[in-house]
């Protein structure tokens, strides 16, 4: 079977250049062309670009500009910066933002079509690499959304009938549920998986910022606009946008945010004529919306148009019955991170993990089991309940457990003495002695204490190490 040609974009406003380069690689790759910047990143919509020759001169943005745009959001693209001056600063900047190669306008031929045929192998072998990693990614996505629990089997039975629908998905949930997992989960499941995916946290973005960031600006346009510079709907063009916190967009923009989706154009600030998008929106928000739409802080015919597919993500506590599969799925996460060999977490801890009502939701769970793993002794196998912090032994006596308080009180009194003891020991380079002498007791005291909460052989083993 005969293989298709990989697509080489030229970007170069000289078109004798143009010509030239097309003439040499046709051979090898299905060549297009473009006279400047922008009229190559509007090709990069409409093509299946792998590589790209760049004029580092070029009018309107210049060649560095097109080139950090095309590192940013088509990291595949491997891109040849070209140029009729050799200086070794714009070399050296070209690499530094991410040029495969740079080469001056004197080239040889054969050299030419080798170090294309290079930067093609690279992209190979990171086409491969990523494919590997997503495969990775996707499992790590399903697995931190995916659990037991009837309302997530639920929430992911929706998600896969409503992924290739054109029409606006609301996601609702407290901070720390997974919303942008499951929007990029909706993105990979759209059809448009091999096109952009840009998440945009609106809380995170300066208010005197958000609307460049979101539609671009032209260049003049503000103070400090020294260039033309793509927003994200563009960015996203093909592809999905992902607008996380959309409560907190102010109402001006609001109102153009409801043009952009219900035209499907955009204006850059400064510009005058209205650009095309085609983007599936995905957005988020841990607020009312409703209510938000009651105070007047958000417009309620936007609120209508994002509406259209709202889905729920629950609290961790609402769905506590995929709390142990979570919490060995970061366990294992973690292990090869910090090279231990935890099993998984205990029956006894995963017990008293199922009584806290986790403000922080699955990222707290996450947090914690990091560092769980992160400080547990190299040949320890399990995270056990003597490893938790306080608050979540608390947790079991707001639970109200009718019997065994008084087991429940000397737990907690267990755990603190406990861990006091391991600090102080840590302190006094696990010296028994020393340790005695710093709190101020007899040694036999502590040693006994030390033998009832067995830690004697964990304070022998750490102070040989």
């Amino acid at each position: 079977m005969t293989t298709k040609p990989k697509t080489l974009l030229v970007v170069d406003d000289d078109e004798g250049m143009r010509d030239t380069l097309t003439a040499i690689l046709k051979r090898e790759y299905r060549v297009v062309t473009a006279a400047s910047g922008e009229a190559g990143l509007s090709a990069l919509k409409h093509e299946d670009v792998a590589l790209m020759l760049v004029d580092v001169r070029l009018p309107g943005i210049s060649g560095f500009e097109v080139l950090r745009i095309v590192k940013e959001n088509y990291s595949l693209v491997e891109v040849l910066m070209i140029s009729a001056i050799n200086e070794v600063e714009t070399a050296v900047q070209a690499m530094k933002h991410g040029a495969y190669h740079y080469i001056t306008k004197d080239f040889d031929y054969d050299a030419l079509r080798s170090i294309v045929r290079n930067a093609s192998e690279r992209q190979d072998l990171n086409r491969q690499v990523m494919t590997l990693s997503a495969q990775v990614a996707e499992q790590t996505e399903r697995e931190f959304l995916i659990g037991p629990s009837k309302v997530m089997r639920d929430i992911v039975d929706l998600v896969q009938r409503v992924a290739k629908l054109s029409a606006t998905v609301l996601i609702l949930g407290e901070s720390g549920t997974g919303k942008e997992l499951l929007a990029r989960m909706l993105h990979r499941e759209s059809g448009r998986g091999d096109a952009p995916f840009i998440a945009v946290n609106l809380a995170a973005i300066p208010r005197e910022l958000v609307e460049s960031a979101l539609f671009g600006h032209e260049r003049g346009a503000f103070t400090g606009a020294l260039r033309q510079q793509l927003g994200k709907f563009e960015l996203a063009s093909g592809g999905t946008l992902f607008l996380d916190e959309i409560g907190d967009l102010r109402l001006d923009l609001q109102a153009k945010l409801l043009r952009a989706i219900q035209e499907g154009e955009i204006e850059r600030v400064g510009g005058s004529k209205p650009i095309k998008t085609d983007f599936r929106l995905v957005v988020a928000t841990n607020v009312d919306l409703d209510k938000a739409v009651k105070d007047g802080t958000f417009r309620d015919d936007l609120y209508y148009r994002v509406n259209v597919i709202p889905i729920r993500l629950p609290p961790l506590r609402e769905r506590m019955e995929d709390l142990p599969q979570l919490a060995q799925f970061f366990a294992r996460r973690y292990n090869t991170k910090f090279r231990k060999r935890i099993r998984g977490v205990s029956e006894a801890a995963l017990k008293i993990l199922c009584t806290y009502w986790w403000p922080g939701n699955v990222r707290e769970l996450e947090n914690l089991i990091e560092r769980l793993v992160a400080v547990a002794d190299r040949d320890a196998e399990w995270i056990t309940d003597e490893e938790l912090p306080l608050e979540y032994h608390f947790a079991r006596l707001d639970a109200g457990e009718p019997e065994g308080s008084e087991s429940l009180y000397q737990d907690a009194l267990d755990t603190f003495e406990r861990n006091f003891l391991l600090k102080a020991l840590e302190r006094n380079e696990w010296s028994i002695a020393a340790t005695a002498r710093y709190l101020g007791i007899p040694l036999s005291t502590l040693k006994h204490k030390m033998g009832r909460l067995d830690i004697r052989d964990l304070a022998r083993r750490l102070r040989g190490a």
